[in-house]
């Protein structure tokens, strides 16, 4: 795997717009607020002063009084001279809301102390059943203590810092006001951090205070790391993987976490230990994010949370034995030790599975809702053929719900009848567990034993989402080779090769190219992939196989080739998993 490694500082000069985004393209809403209190738990709004402002230049204002639920009290009266009678006739919170997240859209929000503001917002959406967009903040306050220490100012109150740097505006305790104020201190601290080299938002909110100083000092990681998609590595001293992700700009995203924008506790003692970063570029962003999985599955970095063990992930089987039965396994073989193989149906021949699921408790509900419709035997040791004579039933097979092999209540060829509708359920038209599962919450529900019926509609979805991943990613799995295509951006074409559900490569076709040598040369390169069921060796993981599927269906893509059919059948767990849904949103 060819990769490329950031260490230090590049050996060619970087362009500004390698950087980041320019500051004159930045867009800044820049906001104050009035409140009657110091908390939004006990307190309301005022007051609301925001400057939209791009490149210096003043684009809106939005000046309001607003009418509190409650009395301004004496002493916030006296501070910022708002009084009950100013705001008797103001509007609401709720009428003046939408017209500053107008403002704010696609805006960079500035406020002095951002915490307190940006709470009394969070608050004041939330209350009118909206809620305040997530995104990036500036902080002057926090900006001017990493840009002027103590005792370069006496303290870093707005009036101070407007006045150490010259805003033509004099902060108040009104909102309109002191929002102008601070316009002209980020200006002006803009224009400081400036005239050392920086000039992109992302190097300003790595001035933010939020970042360590141990987190900032290894910015220069990201230098010389390529444009365009790929998967990254960050390492540490022994060259041991510590995180792995992927991106589709690898500079870009690497350097986010050096700024303020990363704010995950685990990702600054990460960046702290790291000592490099590779990277791994690859011709399309599909590509990138598998790269990613099987370099997570690969080296089981310790900072990352997601997929580090898909091969340990739950299955639910049904074993390959005289009188099958359901188990909840962590590998995929069959009862003979080998790899399993295609089978669709239970018995000696092969066993059959559904899944993997996120847990086992997930993979054990499944197998509840499937015991629900067939009366398959729940005990787990491995049956003769012929019973003892001193076998005892148990008590399941006392009430009908289990056909007794254990006592020979049933033999070999009558209970594979039973096996065969469960792996019928399994891998085909789930119809008979749904069936089941519904009439038993409805006979529930009429008894107004409500929790129960929960518990077994929850069994019944888990079992719909490991049948449903089970047989989208065998129908994928099942096709030797497939080609597709989809339009970039640029007027190109992202093509793409899958053989048995794994990715086996990528190119691009840029625009105005005969995209069929790009495909034939696709063809040609790409990774030879065993025919194995997922699971085996050689093989793709489940989830690697779902995000291919997701990129197949999605908008825009184009089949060049595929090798047989490709195709769910109509009665199918997915169709149900649907109906399930639907159903369960109805009934919110």
């Amino acid at each position: 795997m060819a990769s490329q490694r950031a260490a230090g500082p590049p050996a060619a000069q970087t362009t500004i717009d390698d950087l980041g985004t320019p500051l004159s393209e930045v867009t800044f809403l820049v906001v104050d607020l009035e409140t009657t209190g110091a908390s939004p738990a006990s307190a309301a709004i005022t007051e609301i002063g925001a400057v939209r402002v791009r490149g210096g230049e003043v684009l809106a204002e939005l000046s309001t009084l607003v009418r509190p639920p409650h009395a301004v009290p004496p002493a916030i009266a006296v501070l910022t001279g708002i009084t009950d009678a100013m705001v008797a006739s103001a509007p609401e919170v709720s009428a003046v809301l939408p017209s500053l997240l107008e403002l704010a859209r696609g805006a960079v929000v500035v406020a002095h102390n951002a915490r307190f503001d940006l709470s009394f917002l969070r608050a004041a959406a939330t209350s009118c059943g909206s809620s305040w967009p997530r995104g990036q903040v500036l902080d002057t306050l926090s900006l001017a203590r990493a840009v002027l220490p103590r005792p370069a100012v006496a303290n870093h109150k707005l009036a101070t810092l407007a006045a150490h740097l010259g805003s033509s505006v004099t902060p108040t305790h009104r909102a309109l006001d002191d929002a102008r104020a601070t316009v002209d201190v980020l200006h002006a601290l803009l224009g400081l951090i400036g005239n050392q080299g920086v000039t992109t938002l992302e190097e300003v909110l790595v001035h933010s205070s939020a970042v360590p100083q141990a987190v900032r000092a290894k910015r220069t990681l990201a230098d010389g790391l390529p444009r365009g998609p790929g998967a990254y590595l960050f390492t540490g001293d022994a060259g041991e993987v510590l995180y792995v992700g992927s991106s589709a700009d690898l500079r870009t995203r690497v350097r986010s976490y050096f700024t303020a924008a990363e704010t995950r506790s685990r990702m600054a003692e990460m960046v702290r230990v790291a000592s490099a970063v590779d990277a791994v570029p690859t011709a399309t962003v599909l590509e990138a994010r598998v790269r990613e999985l099987r370099l997570i599955a690969e080296h089981d970095p310790r900072y990352n949370r997601r997929s580090r063990r898909p091969e340990r992930a739950p299955w639910l089987k049904l074993t390959a034995e005289p009188f099958p039965r359901l188990s909840v396994v962590r590998t995929r073989r069959d009862d003979a030790g080998r790899p399993a193989g295609d089978e669709r149906v239970a018995g000696p021949a092969g066993a059959v599975y559904i899944g993997p699921f996120a847990r086992t408790a997930d993979a054990h509900a499944a197998a509840a809702a499937i015991h629900q419709s067939v009366p398959l035997r729940r005990c787990t040791p491995r049956l003769p053929a012929r019973a003892s004579p001193s076998a005892a039933a148990c008590v399941l097979a006392d009430i009908g719900r289990c056909s007794a092999p254990c006592t020979g209540g049933v033999d070999v060829a009558g209970y594979s009848v039973t096996a065969q509708r469960a792996a019928a359920s399994m891998t085909g038209d789930p119809g008979e567990v749904v069936a089941a599962a519904t009439e038993r919450m409805s006979h529930l529900a009429a008894q107004e034993r409500f929790e129960e019926a929960t518990v077994v509609r929850a069994a019944l979805e888990a079992f719909l989402r490991g049948a449903t991943r089970a047989q989208r990613v065998g129908s994928l799995t099942d096709v030797g080779e497939l080609v597709a295509a989809r339009r970039t951006s640029s007027g190109g074409w992202e093509l793409v090769c899958v053989r048995r559900g794994r990715l086996a490569g990528t190119s691009l076709a840029p625009r105005g190219a005969d995209p069929r040598p790009f495909v034939d040369a696709l063809t040609l390169t790409a990774e030879s992939v065993p025919g194995a069921r997922p699971g085996a060796p050689g093989a793709a993981t489940p989830e690697e196989s779902e995000m291919v599927l997701r990129w197949l269906e999605s908008d825009g893509v184009r089949l060049v080739s595929v090798e047989r059919p490709w195709a769910c059948a109509l009665a199918s767990a997915a169709k149900e998993g649907d109906l399930a849904g639907t159903l369960r949103r109805s009934r919110r």
